[in-house]
């Protein structure tokens, strides 16, 4: 079978086993049919971002190889986040699982479900610094950037 897009996706937990849930996910991406796990970033400690007190995440971030369409693969995101515990997609909850597609090649996508790229992964070390591991070179389809440049604006000095 050909792959036919690459895609990046985030990950990221902050319950329980933080690390093996994680690897698990990777796990069950890479075993659903029509995705291949291509690489994957180191796994990044990170504070809570969020308006009520959590527990620090743990992220990374991978590239994946699909011929499912960007709704199909969200399907699957989904399917994957709720056998592993995730009940809600509450902006401010507590997350045992979050998978998220950054980019799916380069297409831009806006529909009530989905909006790719992620609008807010440039504002995000904790998904930029994993990035810039696995995909430094890689430009943004809309800002026109490369990852490794928008996670140099928001480093500290």
């Amino acid at each position: 079978m050909t792959f036919l897009t690459e895609v990046y996706i985030g990950l990221g937990s902050n319950v329980g086993d933080k690390e093996g849930r994680l690897r698990r996910a990777l796990e069950a991406l890479d075993a659903s049919e029509g995705i291949r796990v291509k690489a994957v970033s180191k796994f990044l400690p990170t504070k809570a971002v969020s308006r009520v007190r959590q527990p620090d995440f743990i992220n990374a971030a991978a590239r994946l190889e699909t011929y499912l369409t960007p709704d199909e693969l969200l399907t699957v995101l989904c399917d994957i986040e709720k056998k592993m515990g995730r009940a809600s997609k509450g902006n401010y909850d507590p997350r045992t699982l979050d998978l998220d597609i950054l980019f799916y090649g380069d297409q831009i996508v806006c529909t009530d479900n989905l909006t790719i790229p992620h609008p807010l992964l440039h504002e995000r070390l904790f998904v930029l610094t994993p990035l810039a591991e696995i995909a430094p070179d890689f430009v943004h389809p809309v800002l026109g950037a490369r990852i490794r440049s928008l996670e140099k604006q928001l480093l500290p000095s």
